[in-house]
Parts: C-alpha cells; structure tokens; sequence
C-alpha cells in the first residue's frame, strides 16, 4: 500500500509524490522446526526458522545438499508440515490445516518448478500447460488462468507450441514446465533446483523465462539452489546452514539473467 503526502509541481500541474510502499506480506512463518526419524536416528531438517516473504519479490536460498532448503520449500508450498511453529500464507494458517485445505491453498496459490520437468509424453507442450488450467478450472475458488498459448510466449516458447516433449531440449522443457506453473496466475511460485539439470547457457534461459513471470505477473518467486551465482539476479537472497538461516542480504541492483556468471 503507498502512501501520499508530499507533491511537486511540473508545469502548473501538482503530482504525488510516493513516500513509501510497504510490499503485502505473502508469507509468515516463526520458529519452524522439521525433525525426520530415520530408523532410530533424528535428523533436524529445520532449527526455528524465522522468514517473511513479500509479494513480487524474487527471493534465493543459498545452501548446500542437507542444507533445508527443499524441506522449508516444501512447508510453503503446503506439501509437508512442520514438527513445531507455525507458518501463514496472507490470512491462511497452513500449521494447522488438513490435507484438504493443502490441496485447496496448493491449487489455487502456488506453482511449482522442479528440476526434473515432469511433463506427460504424449501430450504436446500447449496440451501440457492447458491441461494445468483444466484442473483449476473445476475449482470455483480458482483465478481466471491465463491463455496456455500466452504462458508459453510469455517463456519464450511461443514457436514450439505443437511440439511433444521428446522433441524439446531439456531448457525448453523445463520453460514449458514454468509455462505450467504460472498459466493459472499463482500468487507464489515455488522452484527447487529449476537449473540443477541444465547446462550453463540454457540455465541463464530458464531463469530468464521466471524472471519475466516474476515481473510480468507480480508472482512471488522462490528459488532453491547451491548455485550461489543466481543469488546476483534475486532481490534478496537467504542462505541456509545446517536447518538455519545464517545470512540475509538485500541487492539493490538485481542483474539480468543473461549477464550471470557461474
């Protein structure tokens, strides 16, 4: 929400001047733990982890394999439950919701992008992305989606709209898997690893291809990686040791993606 109050004069003409804008609070979680038991051992996947995340940003968590990145990924997108504290996307309490409510919040909120693409073989990539809005569509909770044609120009894959999976590269794979993601307007978009599969130049395409969706559709967007050159194109990034978040820094300049070095 902004607020107004001082103005400048132009001309003759009197415009507002914005003082501040404080960023709508997509998520807030305090003190979340995630504890694991494999056969008689406890693994502490999370240690009191304290975040909030803003709608629009384009945030980076930075940490190693074992890190808890995935897992904490996985508590915001309403796929695990953490062992204690609590977790809110906007007014929504997931701590304690049921599997049908996370179906619900998942379905009508959130995108996911994962390493591995996932798209259905037999399927061409403009049936795969509508196939995405099908399903929202018997929802009467959910947005108007986007055009599937639209979400795949919005990538850079409006040319390979007739193509089958097997016939696409690895990156135009995994952009007509964002092309998935994003077609039903999600307020969070989720990525684990959307570049861990990839090759160099084709990773700088895919981030280029979630960066348009960050700006173009206001998504919140959330990337896991280990790849701590990404963290040059994010507005903040968070780094994760060991179940804790041990650093936060802010870029005041964001790069594009086509100028990252890794």
């Amino acid at each position: 929400m902004s607020r107004r109050g001082a103005a400048v004069q132009l001309g003759g003409d009197t415009f507002p001047l914005e003082v501040g804008v404080a960023k709508r609070t997509v998520f807030h979680a305090r003190g979340l733990t995630r504890t694991y038991r494999v056969g008689d051992v406890e693994v502490q996947a999370l240690r009191g982890i304290d975040l909030e995340l803003a709608a629009g940003e384009f945030v980076v968590i930075l940490g190693p394999s074992g890190s808890g990145k995935s897992t904490l990924l996985n508590i915001l997108g309403g796929l695990d439950a953490p062992t204690s504290g609590t977790v809110r996307f906007e007014d929504h309490d997931l701590t304690g919701a049921d599997a049908r409510a996370l179906t619900q919040y998942r379905r009508e909120h959130v995108g996911f992008v994962f390493q591995f693409y996932n798209l259905i073989p037999s399927l061409t990539a403009l049936e795969n992305v509508a196939l995405a809005t099908e399903l929202a569509h018997g929802d009467p909770h959910a947005r108007a989606a986007q055009d599937p044609a639209e979400a795949l120009r919005l990538v850079g894959m409006g040319d390979r709209l007739d193509h089958f999976p097997s016939q696409l590269s690895g990156g135009e794979q995994q952009r007509v898997a964002i092309a998935r993601a994003v077609v039903k307007k999600p307020d969070v978009l989720l990525c684990d690893e959307p570049t861990g599969a990839l090759d160099f130049e084709t990773g700088k395409l895919v981030l280029d291809a979630l960066r348009r969706a960050n700006r173009e559709l206001g998504t919140l967007t959330v990337v896991i990686t280990h790849n701590a050159g990404i963290s040059a194109m994010a507005d903040r990034t968070l780094r994760l040791r060991s179940g804790r978040i041990v650093d936060e820094s802010r870029n005041a300049s964001p790069v594009e993606p086509a100028a990252l070095n890794w």
